[in-house]
């Protein structure tokens, strides 16, 4: 974690909040690159997950819940249960130490700081997905918008620790990343085993790379936005997708 567990605490309320009111009669609105998927399939989705972490973290769980989601919410209910599921989260994340071993789908850290770290870019990502929906304003805060690239870099990319299978592509290359509104930047390299990749801080000179803020690098990694760039970081830009796991 780079930063506290305030600081993202904070960021899910308020994201949360901001998908609320977004989805706010417009639950009929359909979600661009959630295909098949409306406002209220989305509203009900983030219900879920944060069910879901909350009590993975509440009750100190080792394995995944199987009983208790909330699904098929009524939609006359559905915002209001999102938010009250929100707050409990929240609460959930910020009372508990962070250093306490809990189920995780990522096999290089079994901890609530996982979660905590995870849960921002859910929300962040999500927010962007209602605010597009309502054509609305989005915006994130540099500093966590950038801790989130990274999170994404460290977990859900092919790497040592959880390689992509069967191995498929490579990178074949060094892509940087640049943030524009915050002094953050990476190199993506290959890694060790086929089919991997692995990240440094920094960009060496020379390296072709992708340039943007925080927010749009995040939202380029999970597809969302398009970023300019030259045909060698554009190139390689597909590569690093082809070995992400957006899901």
């Amino acid at each position: 974690m780079t930063l506290d567990v305030t600081t993202y605490a904070e960021a899910i309320d308020k994201h949360s909040a901001q998908v609320a009111a977004a989805a706010i009669g417009r639950l009929d609105a359909p979600i661009e690159h959630c295909p098949g998927w409306t406002m209220a399939d989305l509203v009900q989705h983030l219900t879920e997950v944060q069910w879901f972490w909350a009590t993975v973290v509440e009750q100190r769980l080792q394995e995944r819940p199987h009983d208790g989601r909330p699904t098929d919410l009524d939609r006359s209910v559905l915002v209001d249960r999102f938010l009250e599921g929100s707050r409990h989260l929240t609460q959930v994340l910020g009372e508990c130490d962070q250093g306490t071993k809990v189920y995780t789908w990522a096999p290089q850290q079994q901890n609530v700081a996982f979660v905590t770290r995870h849960q921002v870019q859910e929300i962040v990502v999500h927010h962007w997905d209602a605010a597009n929906a309502a054509a609305g304003d989005f915006e994130v805060d540099p500093d966590v918008a950038a801790d989130s690239i990274e999170e994404f870099l460290t977990f859900s990319v092919s790497n040592d620790s959880d390689p992509i299978d069967p191995p498929g592509s490579s990178l074949e290359g060094s892509l940087g990343l640049r943030c524009t509104d915050v002094d953050r930047s990476w190199t993506v390299l290959d890694g060790n085993a086929p089919s991997t990749v692995r990240f440094v801080e920094g960009i060496a000179p020379g390296t072709a790379h992708l340039a943007g803020t925080a927010s749009d690098i995040l939202l380029w990694l999970y597809l969302r936005v398009e970023l300019a760039s030259e045909e060698r970081a554009a190139e390689l830009g597909r590569r690093l997708h082809a070995l992400s796991s957006t899901d």
